[in-house]
């Protein structure tokens, strides 16, 4: 699933972000004729893989034309989801709590409307034959991660709880290189998604471990990954946001209940996806969308305050969240 791309709040405070263009109405008719379908995009953090499953069977289903909406489904560019979202370029995108929170923290007008996923399903993940089965254990191990500065910080506070010293942990930067790659490059642990990695490996027969945060701390189980839009959005289109929210969210909820066939969906619209590990990573991943929420997409505050203290405690960020500010679950469907 994607790596985290930190790197683009640098320049994030410089740009001049435009205001998201005027939306249509509801779909219909209008003095005896049909209204066009609104035209709207939604950008990928990644390439397409189950995290966004909901997204295709809401576009292969109709669920997007029976609410009057047009989408078009962006791939991921050089350009960051957040900073599409927020300069107007794409109308929704997918993103995930830490990068919603730091760009907040700098003024980006970015406001996640749905968890795609209720708990963090990530974790560091290391051939089995490493032996390496708890926090402690990293010392002395060499970890493949991206260059960001929240890695160490997890890291270092996973190993605290066990008396172990972060310092005794070799980073190196391997930037998109893949688990199964990085692992037979010297590189004894990595931070992975189980849901599509994991899976991954259980096809490959590759026995692995994997040390996951929230076994490790409670204010690390956080939103990964959600769907944004800009705060421009919402004041000048709301309708817009419940439309779009309404159709994903059927989609999710088909997933949920046919994992077999979303999965097909899936396949059918990115044919180079490898079928076996979209097949059974949609089996894996469906029952987490909506886990033990009341309903798919559903946000507590509790969650987005519980890591914006934990990211603020470790440095990563310069100011306090406003954490209400941050979500809404306003537009999402009732159950």
């Amino acid at each position: 699933m994607g790596k985290w791309r930190i790197l683009f709040l640098l320049s994030l405070a410089t740009l001049v972000f435009a205001s998201c263009s005027g939306k249509g109405g509801d779909a219909g008719k209008e003095d005896g004729k049909t209204k066009p379908a609104e035209k709207i995009t939604v950008a990928l953090d990644w390439t397409p893989n189950t995290n966004h499953t909901g997204l295709y069977v809401a576009k292969e289903k109709g669920y997007f034309k029976d609410e009057g909406l047009d989408v078009e489904i962006l791939m991921p560019g050089e350009v960051p989801v957040e900073q599409l979202v927020a300069s107007g370029r794409a109308d929704f995108g997918v993103s995930y709590q830490e990068a919603v929170t730091q760009a907040r923290i700098q003024d980006v007008p970015i406001v996640s409307i749905a968890a795609v996923i209720q708990h963090n399903t990530s974790g560091f993940a290391s051939l089995a034959e490493k032996k390496i089965t708890s926090p402690k254990d990293f010392e002395g191990k060499t970890y493949g991660g991206w260059g960001s500065p929240v890695e160490r910080s997890v890291l270092a506070s996973l190993m605290k709880q066990e008396g172990a010293d972060v310092d005794k942990v070799k980073f190196v930067n391997i930037g998109d290189t893949d688990f199964f790659t990085a692992v037979k490059k010297d590189i004894d642990f990595v931070w992975i998604y189980y849901g599509w990695t994991g899976v991954e490996a259980k096809l490959r027969n590759v026995p692995i471990h994997i040390v996951y945060l929230t076994d490790y701390s409670e204010k690390l189980d956080y939103y990964t990954p959600v769907l944004v839009t800009s705060e421009a959005m919402i004041e000048k289109n709301p309708e817009t946001v419940r439309k779009f929210l309404a159709a994903v969210s059927k989609g999710y909820r088909f997933a949920i209940d046919h994992p077999d066939e979303a999965a097909d969906i899936l396949i059918g619209a990115v044919p180079e996806l490898d079928a076996e590990l979209v097949r059974e990573s949609q089996k894996w991943l469906s029952k987490k969308y909506q886990d033990d929420a009341e309903r798919w997409g559903e946000q507590k505050l509790e969650v987005w305050k519980n890591y914006a203290e934990w990211m603020y405690e470790n440095g990563l960020l310069e100011k306090p969240l406003d954490a209400e500010k941050a979500f809404t679950n306003e537009f999402l469907p009732e159950k």
